[in-house]
C-alpha cells in the first residue's frame, strides 16, 4: 500500500499486571505449571504457534524455565531494540545452548559461536570480504547460475505430470552461488557433492537437544555427520593449501584472501569457510521457498516482477545477454517483495543469545545465564509497527510515511542487528531478488494451495512440504 497510514495502537501491548518500563524493575510474566513446561516443549519443536500465544497472552517479553533453564522470549521491537542497544560483552553466544548442535556443525571457532576478541577477529577478516565490489561483481553470476537451474526445470520429461517441488531446486542454486560467490568456480563444481555433506548436518541441528548430545557412539545420526564434516575438512584443507602453494591473484576470492591476509589459523579458516556455507546456503534457500510462495499466491506481484525484470534484465523471457553489476539496483519492486517474504518469514523464528550479566529489558529484570530467545517473527507480525501485519504487501515500503518508516525500520529484523548480525545479509538479498525476478521473468507458477504452509523448524525457517507447484515456461510472446 503506498503511503500506508500508520498503526494507531500504542507502541508495546502490555497486558495490566505485567512489566511497567516507567515504574520498578518487575519479573518477567509468563505461565507456569503444565502451560509452562507445554510452552517449553513446544518453543523447542514447533515454535511459530507457541511463539504467537506468548506474545498475545503476555506481551513483548515473558519467561519461561524449568530448574536449571531460564528463557526470556522477546518479540517486542521496542524491547528487542533496548537488548540490541546493550554492548556485545552483555552476552554469549558460545554457550551451552549453542556447544550440543550448532556448534559441532559449524566448529569450536565458528564466528557465530564465538565471544570477545576471538569474534572480533574471526568476524572482521571474513568482513573484509564482503566488499560492495565483490557483491557487484557477483550479479551476473547469480543470474547465470539461476538460468542453469532454469533450463534444468524447463527439461524435465516429467514436467507438467504434476506439482514440482521447487525446494529441492533452489537449494541446489543457492549452494552453487554461495561456493562460487566466496570460494571461486573450481570449487563450485564440487557444489552438489558439499550440498549432499551438508544435507545431513542441516537435519540434525534440527532434531531434538536429546538427539544432539555428545556421545563417541558408531552408528548414529551424530556418527554420520561427524564423517560428513571429516570430508567437507578434507576439501577445504586441500583448498587452503592449494591457494597458499598457488595463489591466483583473484580480488575476488575470499578463501585466498583469507589465507593471505594470515589473521587467522588454518582450523579458524575451516570454521569460517563451514560456517560460511553451511548458515549461507541454507537460509538462504529456506527463504526462497518461501518467497517463491508468496509471490506465487499474488498474482500481481509476479507479473510485476516479471515486467520489471524484463525492463531491467532485458528481453523477455530472460533471453538477452550479460547484465550489468548496477542491475540489482533497478529492481524495486523484486527488492520489495523480498523485504516484505522476509518480514513474514523470517530465516529463523528465534534467535538465542546468553545474558552474561544482570540486565533490564523491557522494564523487566533479566537474570544472568538467561537464554534470551529473540523473535524476528513477531516483529514482522506485531500490530503496533505494521499495518494489515498478516497481509503480505510489498508496496508497504513504498514511500511510507516518515512515521510508519521508522516503525518498520524498528521491527524489520530478519537478519539481527550489531555485531552480531548475519554477515551475508547483503548477499542474501540480492540472492533473492535477482533468482525471484528471473523466475519471473522465464516460468509460470501455479501454487498447489490457496494458503501459505505452516512454518517448520527451530534454526532455519521452512516451509511444511517445500515448494510445490505446477510449473510451466513463460509463454512466448506474452507479457
Amino acid at each position: 500500500m503506498r503511503g500506508s497510514s500508520v498503526p494507531r495502537r500504542p507502541p508495546e501491548r502490555r497486558p495490566s499486571g505485567l512489566c511497567d518500563t516507567v515504574t520498578v524493575t518487575s519479573p518477567l510474566p509468563g505461565p507456569s505449571g503444565r502451560e509452562n513446561l507445554r510452552s517449553m516443549r513446544q518453543i523447542l519443536s514447533d515454535p511459530a504457534p507457541v511463539l504467537d500465544r506468548l506474545s498475545a497472552t503476555y506481551g513483548p517479553i515473558c519467561g519461561l524455565g524449568v530448574p536449571g533453564v531460564r528463557l526470556a522470549v522477546i518479540g517486542g521491537p521496542a524491547v528487542l531494540r533496548e537488548m540490541f542497544s546493550h554492548p556485545a560483552d552483555s552476552f554469549r553466544w558460545g554457550h551451552r545452548f549453542n556447544v550440543v548442535g550448532v556448534q559441532f556443525v559449524v566448529g569450536k571457532e565458528s564466528m557465530i559461536v564465538s565471544d570477545g576478541e576471538d569474534h572480533r577477529r574471526r568476524r572482521g577478516s571474513v568482513q573484509a570480504a564482503f566488499t560492495r565490489r565483490r557483491l557487484d561483481q557477483w550479479v551476473p553470476m547469480i543470474l547465470e547460475r539461476a538460468d542453469v537451474a532454469i533450463n534444468e526445470v524447463l527439461s524435465r520429461r516429467d514436467l507438467g505430470d504434476g506439482p514440482l517441488d521447487l525446494a529441492p531446486v533452489v537449494r541446489r542454486l543457492i549452494i552453487g552461488v554461495t561456493v562460487q560467490a566466496f570460494f571461486g568456480e573450481r570449487l563450485a563444481q564440487r557444489s552438489d557433492e558439499i550440498a549432499d555433506l551438508y544435507e545431513r548436518s542441516q537435519h540434525f541441528i534440527e532434531a531434538p537437544a536429546v538427539q544432539q548430545l555428545p556421545h563417541p557412539l558408531p552408528f548414529t545420526n551424530r556418527a554420520r555427520v561427524r564423517r560428513d564434516l571429516r570430508a567437507v575438512n578434507a576439501i577445504i584443507d586441500a583448498e587452503i593449501a592449494d591457494r597458499r602453494a598457488n595463489p591466483s591473484g583473484d580480488p575476488l576470492d575470499i578463501l585466498e584472501a583469507l589465507v593471505v591476509d594470515d589473521t587467522l589459523s588454518d582450523s579458524e579458516i575451516r570454521a569460517q569457510v563451514r560456517t560460511l556455507i553451511g548458515a549461507g546456503y541454507d537460509t538462504t534457500a529456506a527463504a526462497l521457498s518461501w518467497l517463491l510462495w508468496c509471490a506465487a499466491l499474488s498474482p500481481d506481484v509476479w507479473q510485476r516482477l516479471r515486467e520489471e525484470a524484463d525492463a531491467v534484465l532485458g528481453g523477455a523471457g530472460g533471453s538477452a545477454g550479460p547484465v550489468d553489476p548496477g542491475a540489482l539496483a533497478r529492481l524495486e519492486h523484486a527488492q520489495r517483495t523480498v523485504r516484505e517474504s522476509l518480514r513474514l518469514h523470517p530465516a529463523g523464528l528465534i534467535g538465542a543469545r546468553v545474558a552474561a550479566r544482570e540486565m533490564e529489558l523491557g522494564g523487566c529484570r533479566i537474570r544472568m545465564g538467561t537464554l534470551l530467545v529473540w523473535s524476528p517473527h513477531l516483529a514482522g507480525r506485531d500490530p503496533d509497527h505494521w499495518v494489515e501485519p498478516l497481509r503480505f504487501d510489498p508496496d508497504r515500503f513504498l514511500d511510507p510515511a516518515p512515521e510508519q518508516k521508522a516503525l518498520s525500520e524498528l521491527a524489520w529484523i530478519p537478519f539481527g542487528r550489531g555485531p552480531h548480525m548475519c554477515i551475508g545479509f547483503a548477499l542474501a538479498q540480492m540472492e533473492l531478488a535477482l533468482v525471484i525476478a528471473r523466475m519471473a521473468q522465464r516460468l509460470d507458477l501455479a501454487p498447489i494451495s490457496d494458503q501459505v504452509p505452516h512454518p517448520v523448524g527451530m534454526v532455519v525457517n521452512r516451509p511444511t512440504g517445500g515448494a510445490p507447484f505446477w510449473v510451466t515456461s513463460r509463454p512466448v510472446g506474452i507479457g
